[in-house]
């Protein structure tokens, strides 16, 4: 059994700490905005704009301009390219999504193996959570300050818009302007856990939380309360667990959510069929 100072010891070291601190920033924007795309049903969107966000962060760096910068601009066009193709084309919009992601990952896979750089490719598609210094943790706290505070204040005319977009339009609401302003939300959420989970894993915490949440309450109020604590309780336990076990933080937290969403889907099952049996 282990002693108090082999509990509290991943809390001594200052790499471990700034990991801690990451996981709590991102884990609201991220629970937050995973209600929303799985009401909306943007799971593949999510998983478009994280896996489309490289090629621009190849290109930030040729040019000399900030990765986060070309991050989040290739993460809108790959969201308006998506909007438009799906719009004007007989072709599904997941289709039109998973034709878009697949082709900008392509080409930032190919700049980046054509041109000199010194960044390090798997800190981009996997996180790099235990290196994060304190200007990344200020950039992912005013990218999650201002995405977290928006979603916090417009979550009702968010919701109208997820579930009916005419609806939303015939009460007055600007729907361009929020179907625009969730996608803008998803490329900045995705650019603030570049550092925390990198662009393969992001996808795991932009949907997970909200998947949990969904099947363990019944409003959405509720509902973006718990996928809060779910993701920032999972990113907690996943950094702590990866000290011990010598694995990466972002697939340990990946690996904990996946846990707790079967567990919540085998508890939604097992009262589902109780309530079934309590009706015959």
């Amino acid at each position: 059994m282990m002693d108090l100072d082999t509990l509290t010891l991943p809390f001594r070291f200052p790499f471990m700490q700034n990991a801690f601190l990451i996981s709590m920033i991102v884990s609201v924007p991220c629970a937050l905005l995973s209600c929303f795309l799985v009401m909306k049903g943007w799971a593949l969107m999510g998983d478009a704009v994280s896996h489309a966000v490289l090629p621009g962060i190849v290109l930030a760096y040729i040019v000399g301009a900030p990765l986060l910068l070309g991050a989040f601009a290739a993460g809108m066009i790959c969201a308006v390219a998506t909007g438009y193709l799906s719009t004007n084309s007989r072709v599904k919009e997941d289709t039109v999504m998973g034709v878009v992601f697949s082709g900008m990952f392509g080409l930032g896979i190919v700049l980046y193996v054509s041109v000199e750089t010194n960044a390090h490719l798997d800190h981009i598609l996997f996180g790099n959570m235990l290196g994060v210094d304190g200007r990344e943790l200020l950039t992912a706290g005013l990218i999650s300050a201002v995405v977290s505070g928006v979603l916090a204040l417009k979550w009702r005319d968010l919701l109208l818009h997820a579930f009916d977009a005419a609806q939303a339009q015939a009460s007055g609401l600007a729907v361009n302007v929020l179907h625009y302003g969730l996608l803008a939300a998803l490329s900045l959420t995705i650019v603030a856990t570049l550092n925390a989970a990198g662009l393969i894993l992001a996808i795991g915490l932009l949907i997970a939380p909200g998947a949990i949440a969904f099947l363990l309450v019944r409003t959405f109020a509720r509902m973006l309360w718990v996928s809060v604590i779910v993701c920032m309780l999972s990113m907690l336990l996943g950094t702590y667990a990866s000290f011990y076990l010598d694995s990466a933080p972002a697939p340990t937290i990946v690996l904990i959510l996946t846990a707790v969403f079967l567990v919540a889907f085998v508890r939604r099952q097992r009262m589902t069929k109780r309530a079934s049996l309590a009706r015959m």
